[in-house]
């Protein structure tokens, strides 16, 4: 891929448009994208981090693997948005692994001294990816939270609440999502079935209080989805 559509990826991703343009234009020319296929791993549990990584197409799940070896996905994650940031808290292996979720994904892997060193000279870059973390971790501990206490439809309308509040655009009154998950997606993400989560979201439209295709939900009023 070119040194221009690196740079045009980094430019339009919502955390890095802080970035100062010189700063941009003097890294790019190091920075060399990677492809991967539907489920191939980008690394897996107990590598040792080096990278960063930024998604500049496709989809990506992270997740980790119990002791009897069941998988919990505690992310699937799209375009624009980065993964392996907990090597920058001091991470000395990984404990989650990362998933390609469809073919010809791209991603753009950034160094730990790259990363760092952007973040010594751009405080509110460092300030913004400590927040991303620490958002990231209270998101997992409430998701196991509810997997543990929380039925299957509680679970999945406190998913919906969460992308509203972490990825929502006010239409009016109404709350537009977004949306590059699959109803299997969102049954790893809440720990149910793609049978369950379509009936639920079907139930949901129903009532008229959301309504959705394979590119957006619409949330029709936040305080009435229940």
């Amino acid at each position: 891929m070119s040194t221009e559509s690196s740079i045009w990826y980094f430019e339009n991703v919502d955390l890095f448009n802080i970035l100062c343009p010189h700063k941009l234009a003097g890294l790019s020319e190091n920075h060399v994208m990677n492809r991967f296929k539907k489920n191939e791993f980008i690394y897996f549990p107990n590598d040792i981090p080096h990278h960063v990584y930024m998604i500049a197409e496709g989809r990506i799940k992270v997740g980790s693997y119990t002791n009897e070896g069941k998988e919990i996905v505690k992310a699937i994650l799209g375009p624009g948005e980065i993964f392996g940031e907990l090597a920058l808290t001091g991470e000395e292996k990984r404990n989650d692994f990362a998933q390609a979720l469809d073919n010809d994904t791209i991603v753009c892997p950034m160094s730990l001294n790259e990363m760092k060193q952007m973040m010594a000279h751009n405080k509110p870059l460092s300030f913004k990816l400590m927040k991303l973390i620490g958002l990231r971790l209270r998101k997992v501990e409430r998701r196991l939270e509810s997997l543990v206490f929380k039925d299957a439809r509680t679970r999945v309308v406190e998913f919906l609440k969460d992308e509203a509040e972490e990825k929502g655009k006010k239409v009016g009154y109404e709350t537009m999502i977004p949306n590059h998950l699959t109803h299997k997606d969102i049954a790893s993400l809440t720990g149910t079935s793609r049978q369950t989560v379509t009936t639920i979201l079907n139930d949901l439209r129903d009532k008229n209080i959301i309504n959705f295709d394979r590119r957006k939900i619409l949330i029709r009023d936040l305080e009435k989805i229940a």
